[in-house]
């Protein structure tokens, strides 16, 4: 049965709210991704450092960890959809916020308010979709809602570099405030029942009761899926926060927002195609396939000479991406009973704001002392890092972990 057939197939009530979920989310990474390209150019317009521009960028990952685990247990015990709705009303806040400073140190305070965003939009938007799809066709569901982010990826940075060179940052701060005001209007939308409702009595899942968040902590069944998001954080921190100005610097021929609409393109493809397949061959075996794509993306843009190089890299960047977020989700959403899944999600989320935290803000303070191409290269050694994590510790033993990572065994750990 097709994705489409599926879809049909769902009651009407469901429909329309992964419709408009669909609509919502890529009217978010629209928003959200235009600033990749301009946000770090305009710190450094307003007399910002590179130092200062890791520290500006990297105070976004601030605001999703603080924020991460409470909109978590907001999500669980109250509504999605009101966090759902908080993550589109920052995101049109934000923009005001940097429109109006013209100094660095208070950009880090919006900056950091901005983080907000992403953490209660992604908690609410995944779990609402997990909750929605079908359970055999989970993986499948999961990559088709997902995909207005590489959308929203290739349309983002092409409009924010667009607006900025033509029209100046003014006109492009405005643009973003207007989409987000209306993916906050069409998030009210959303019909949800209320939590204490959506228990299904005869499941003996429910019997289960959630643990708290040192338990989830101490579980290898969450900690190595937290461990590999903070390892490719630190990776995809760099990346956005230091991307703008190595191509900058360098001059090699081709924009920001080129190599980020690659990187939505091939995310889009890896998307289409991963979802379904992770199905019928399980997990372990596009996670795998993902974090060796970050490696060799790093690698790439640590040896770029040409405009060709770069592209390369975005490609693998973008099958990277496409892969292992997407998977990832899907893979502790089967970890998790439904009462505690999206504090789980949070956990595990928490290790990939982390490393955006980290990326930015250390390695901006190293700056004086590796090139672009150095921070690169040690990007490409987390990823390695945490494919070797996932391929001996994913499961319950080096060999079921191995068999797991390779798309030989299940996973033992899936409830």
């Amino acid at each position: 049965m097709t994705i489409f057939n599926t879809f049909k197939s769902l009651d009407q009530d469901k429909r329309r709210n992964l419709s408009f979920l669909f609509s919502i989310d890529l009217l978010f990474w629209t928003n959200l991704t235009s600033f990749l390209p301009t946000l770090p150019i305009y710190i450094e317009d307003i007399g910002g450092t590179t130092t200062q521009v890791g520290l500006v960028m990297g105070s976004f990952a601030i605001g999703l960890i603080c924020s991460r685990t409470g909109l978590g247990y907001l999500a669980d015990g109250y509504s999605r959809k009101l966090v759902v709705r908080i993550g589109m009303l920052v995101a049109t806040l934000a923009p005001i916020g940097y429109l109006l400073v013209q100094s660095v140190w208070p950009l880090m305070a919006i900056r950091t308010f901005h983080g907000i965003s992403l953490a209660a939009f992604t908690t609410g938007y995944s779990t609402l979709v997990i909750d929605l799809s079908p359970i055999k066709q989970r993986g499948q569901f999961i990559g088709y809602m997902n995909l207005g982010a590489p959308i929203g990826m290739a349309i983002g940075p092409a409009m924010g570099t667009f607006l900025k060179e033509s029209q100046g940052y003014q006109s492009f701060f405005l643009t973003t405030v207007g989409i987000g005001f209306w993916g906050y209007l069409l998030a009210s939308q959303i019909r949800e029942k209320p939590r204490n409702r959506d228990i299904n009595v005869n499941s003996t899942i429910f019997d289960v009761p959630p643990r708290n968040f040192r338990q989830l902590l101490s579980s290898p069944s969450i900690l190595v899926p937290a461990l590999i998001l903070l390892l490719i954080g630190l990776v995809f921190g760099t990346l956005v926060a230091f991307l703008p100005l190595f191509l900058r610097r360098t001059a090699l021929g081709l924009s920001a927002g080129l190599f980020y609409t690659t990187v939505a393109v091939a995310s889009f493809i890896m998307r289409v195609v991963s979802g379904q397949m992770s199905d019928r061959y399980g997990r372990g075996l596009f996670i795998t396939v993902s974090l060796v794509c970050y490696a060799i993306s790093m690698g790439l843009l640590t040896q770029a000479h040409s405009a060709r190089d770069l592209l390369l890299g975005a490609i693998f960047e973008g099958m990277g991406a496409g892969m292992l977020i997407p998977t990832m989700i899907v893979l502790i959403s089967e970890r998790s009973s439904p009462s505690e899944r999206v504090r789980v999600y949070s956990v595990c989320m928490g290790g990939f704001d982390l490393g955006l935290a980290i990326a930015g803000i250390v390695l901006g303070i190293l700056e004086q002392m590796i090139s672009y191409r150095s921070m690169f290269a040690l990007a490409g050694s987390l990823a390695t890092i945490a494919m070797i994590i996932f391929m001996s510790q994913s499961n319950k033993s080096l060999k079921h972990s191995l068999s797991f990572a390779l798309g030989q065994g299940k996973d033992l750990y899936s409830r």
